[in-house]
């Protein structure tokens, strides 16, 4: 109970008067949103509308999709009956009460997580993509069942699928996409029990989706990828079918993604949350709307169409030749569409395709697919541009020019070096992600983690230096705080402590402000200088150097950590690696590290003043080595932490460096570091 009045007194922290007011209001309509629970509404469509996106199953790629769809960590079969209200992985199962009095936070329900995850129906647009390539009439009666299952087990406002407007909204985008797939009007004039299906029951859930998004917007603090779910589900439903209320919801949608999208973005596209991955969720949001749009005769204005493109750029220059992303701030696995039909499937690749057809940008066709590998049109731009699409995307010419190195002023830093071959097996990039940014978005920052000047390393697509990921969300605390922590990040910690102040699991308070004092990028190098300002508190200040030498493949990180208090402070230098990277020890404070994918090391050098420990998969006495590949799951893996102590009014500069070198040079240096550790023995 303490935790809890913690959590309100730092929740009421991060609001404004106004947003005090909105949230008292909030929950005033909530004790009055009670009475509605349970109610169906009497909606009747003068005509059913015709698809936007129609599908041709002969245009398509034949796709296979499995009964078995992965959640997180598990599967369900969806052959097998759906319990919509239990958290797989814990057995336990959120009650049917009113859904804003369901507990999603405590765990004592489980993981609303995995509850959500099912309720999406991603798996929906596979059948109806499979009963329209093959005529099963068994896919569509188990689109039928499933749709079925789920409004007889989640009425209005009724358990924990009422809880989160997001999730309310995906569910009507899926919607909207099986329909226009299935072609339910055509279908509803031919079969009667879907005729049936469609009137009584799914254009009743379809309204009721869309009066609860109208209804439960996500303002103030929490206005970040939330609302523009919010108004991309609502744009979308509101543009397609013709509820008395849809051109006033369509009016209110649109403008909320017009304004969204310019507020939750920088001057050059990036996301303003500070995590990489939920770009491409949040990309598919403006996306699909941007479609709907210009298919319904409602355009979205020039400035949208110019800020989308700006975004997909900088998915571009982020992704590196494997079409891996740098992984900072938080990730949940989260999808909008899930129409894989290849695995493994990559939505930023995907939303690259999406971006050469409408821009016709060579650089979205290149960077849409990986090394060596042939730029192909996706199940999921077939149905959003079908045929007429493909055409657009094979006549971008196809360019394989050498990616350079990006510095974004909003603090994120690119280097790379590529060098080409004709031989896709000779290809070399070295990849580095430099990180002086924001903490995150609005006064909470929930999606950010605390990793000021921390950096990624990936050679030949390889992930060597790794941000270990994120894990959970609301559950499991010890990992939640672990992961999000500074520690876990490849940057300087001071005292354990974080750079800001965590006051809850989606919650930060006192956010360091990050300050670029100088940038440049050339043929020669790259460089940049930055601080932050999280550890005034201690009377401590950090400030990094990145310099990344192109001729000598070598990155050199000097850190300048300056003490001004009265006590002594523990400095950290953290150094995460990927899970397949292998540590050789060569001395205290140098190792080459592997990957059995590239012939290529990485020679690393910590400064010399700092005593080292190589901690793989511990919990105590403090919690380091750990890797979470995705949501809900996690692995050891091998952390180099460095330190010292920091006298007071001292000032200590440490220098680290990483040497990409070729295979034939490995052994030269290990012998010589051996040689010189067996002459200083003699001595």
């Amino acid at each position: 109970m303490t935790h809890t009045y913690q959590w309100f007194y730092h929740r009421l922290r991060s609001m404004t008067v106004s947003e005090i007011m909105f949230r008292t209001g909030e929950f005033i309509r909530k004790k009055a949103g009670r009475r509605r629970m349970g109610w169906q509404p009497a909606v009747r469509l003068t005509h059913l509308p015709e698809p936007l996106l129609p599908f041709d199953p002969s245009e398509t790629p034949v796709v296979t999709f499995s009964p078995e769809q992965p959640i997180f960590r598990h599967t369900i079969d969806i052959n097998e009956p759906i319990d919509w209200h239990l958290d797989i992985n814990t057995g336990r199962r959120f009650p049917l009460i009113y859904a804003k009095d369901v507990d999603v936070r405590s765990g004592r329900w489980g993981s609303a997580k995995y509850a959500w995850e099912i309720n999406r129906l991603l798996f929906l647009p596979q059948l109806a993509v499979q009963y329209r390539q093959t005529g099963d009439q068994r896919f569509l009666t188990q689109f039928l069942d499933l749709n079925r299952s789920w409004f007889a087990s989640n009425p209005y406002l009724t358990g924990v699928n009422w809880y989160s407007n997001i999730e309310v909204n995906i569910r009507l985008i899926n919607w909207f996409i099986s329909w226009n797939i299935l072609d339910a009007s055509a279908l509803a004039q031919t079969n009667n029990d879907f005729r049936l299906f469609v009137e009584t029951k799914w254009l009743p859930v379809i309204y009721q989706h869309c009066v609860y998004s109208r209804s439960n917007p996500s303002y103030h603090s929490s206005a970040n990828n939330h609302l523009i779910s919010e108004y991309a589900g609502l744009f979308i439903a509101a543009s397609f079918w013709a509820f008395p209320e849809s051109p006033s919801w369509r009016n209110y949608a649109k403008a909320g993604l017009e304004r969204e999208i310019q507020l939750q973005h920088s001057a050059t596209g990036i996301n303003r949350e500070e995590a990489a991955e939920y770009i491409q969720f949040i990309t598919d949001f403006f996306l699909i709307a941007n479609v709907v749009g210009d298919k319904a005769g409602d355009p979205f204005s020039v400035a949208y169409t110019a800020k989308l493109k700006q975004i997909l750029a900088y998915i571009a220059q982020f992704l590196d030749c494997e079409g891996t992303f740098p992984r900072y701030g938080d990730e949940d696995d989260g999808r909008v569409l899930l129409l894989d039909d290849a695995h493994p499937h990559n939505n930023f690749q995907s939303l690259l395709r999406s971006g050469a057809v409408l821009f016709g940008e060579p650089l979205f066709k290149q960077q849409s697919v990986s090394r060596g590998g042939t730029p192909r049109f996706d199940l999921k731009n077939y149905i959003l541009f079908g045929a007429a699409g493909r055409s657009l995307f094979e006549a971008v010419p196809v360019t394989s020019e050498p990616l350079g190195s990006v510095l974004y002023e909003e603090g994120h830093f690119i280097f790379r070096k590529q060098e080409m071959a004709h031989d896709p097996s000779k290809f070399r990039e070295i990849y580095i992600h430099a990180d002086a940014a924001p903490l995150g978005f609005l006064s909470i920052a929930a999606h950010g983690h605390a990793d000021a000047l921390s950096f990624l390393m990936h050679v030949d697509g390889q992930v060597f230096l790794a941000d270990p990921g994120t894990y959970s969300y609301q559950t499991d605390p010890e990992w939640r705080n672990y992961f999000i922590s500074t520690r876990a990040h490849n940057t300087v910690c001071i005292d354990g402590q974080n750079q800001a102040f965590q006051a809850g699991a989606l919650l930060w308070l006192d956010h360091y402000k990050p300050q670029i004092l100088s940038s440049l990028s050339n043929d020669q190098a790259d460089e940049v200088v930055a601080t932050h300002n999280g550890y005034a508190r201690l009377q401590c200040k950090h400030q990094r150097t990145f310099r990344f030498e192109k001729a000598n493949d070598l990155l050199s990180i000097r850190d300048l950590v300056e003490n001004s208090g009265k006590q002594a402070r523990l400095v950290e230098v953290m150094f995460h690696f990927g899970p397949n990277v292998r540590v050789d020890t060569l001395s205290r404070n140098k190792f080459v590290l592997s990957h059995p994918v590239t012939e290529r090391r990485v020679w690393l050098t910590i400064a010399s003043g700092l005593r080292t420990e190589i901690m793989t998969g511990k919990t105590e006495p403090i919690r380091l080595g750990w890797y979470s590949e995705g949501f809900y799951r996690n692995q050891a893996t091998t952390t180099i932490r460095a330190f010292l102590m920091l006298d007071p009014g001292r000032t200590t500069t440490l220098t680290h460096q990483l040497e990409v070198i070729e295979p034939a040079n490995v052994d030269p240096l290990i012998h010589k570091q051996t040689e010189s550790r067996r002459l200083l023995q003699k001595q």
